[in-house]
């Protein structure tokens, strides 16, 4: 029976994923909270779970001439130090510590989107 959940949980992050907000969102407190697994662990999963999906997505773009290069380093280099500096963070904290930081990123992630959609309709009706 939980593997039928734990694809029910993929499908759901795999469909969010796929319309342009993170599977992680959905992924990850599914797991954790429903299916009792730790948070490293879940958070683990969905880093292996998006990397064929990214390398696939980014095939895409550059066959339809949508990747740019230019200042790729810029962006990348930051980010690829800031992902291993996090792992390794996250490593080190406790799964209580890393919930509660999930749960505040979301929360703000909640209010960000609230805030645009806010923005939007009120610029809509001007």
């Amino acid at each position: 029976m939980s593997f039928i959940l734990f694809l029910i949980a993929g499908f759901f992050a795999g469909l969010l994923g796929g319309m342009g907000m993170g599977g992680g969102t959905i992924l990850i407190p599914a797991l954790t909270v429903l299916l009792g697994v730790e948070q490293h662990v879940a958070q683990a999963t969905n880093l292996i779970a998006f990397l064929p999906m990214a390398a696939f997505t980014l095939n895409v773009h550059k066959k339809n001439g949508l990747l740019k290069t230019q200042g790729l380093l810029s962006i990348v280099i930051p980010a690829v130090l800031g992902s291993v500096t996090a792992g390794f963070a996250a490593a080190l904290l406790p799964p209580v510590i890393l919930k509660k930081l999930f749960g505040a990123f979301l929360v703000l992630l909640a209010a960000g989107l609230l805030a645009k959609v806010k923005f939007s309709f009120s610029k809509a009706a001007s």
